[in-house]
């Protein structure tokens, strides 16, 4: 899906460079008209860019920010899974402290 996207920017500013040029070659207007139109017509585009790029920070920190809860449910669920290990190891032996040296000596 990202190289959609980026095709599609890639498209758009070929496609503003092409109409520039076009509209230099056959444009009915005088030069300070047409740098006018240029200019404009750049700064649409700026303003494009613009905004898919504050658009895709947003998406990328909704990624992270949605990685980041799914990393913490998991490490919770493996910390829940791992005191009930320990809870039924202490059950089945009697109590004893696995891998502890207490009492030895």
């Amino acid at each position: 899906m990202s190289d959609d996207r980026n095709s599609s920017i890639g498209w758009f500013i070929a496609g503003l460079g092409l109409g520039a040029l076009v509209g230099v070659l056959y444009a009915p207007k005088s030069g300070r008209e047409t740098r006018e139109a240029l200019m404009t017509g750049l700064d649409d585009g700026r303003e494009y860019l613009s905004n898919r790029g504050r658009e895709a920070g947003t998406q990328v920190r909704q990624w992270v920010d949605k990685g980041k809860e799914t990393v913490g449910r998991q490490r919770d669920q493996i910390n829940s899974a791992f005191e009930a290990g320990r809870q039924a190891y202490r059950e089945a032996t009697g109590g004893n402290n696995p891998g502890g040296n207490e009492g030895r000596g």
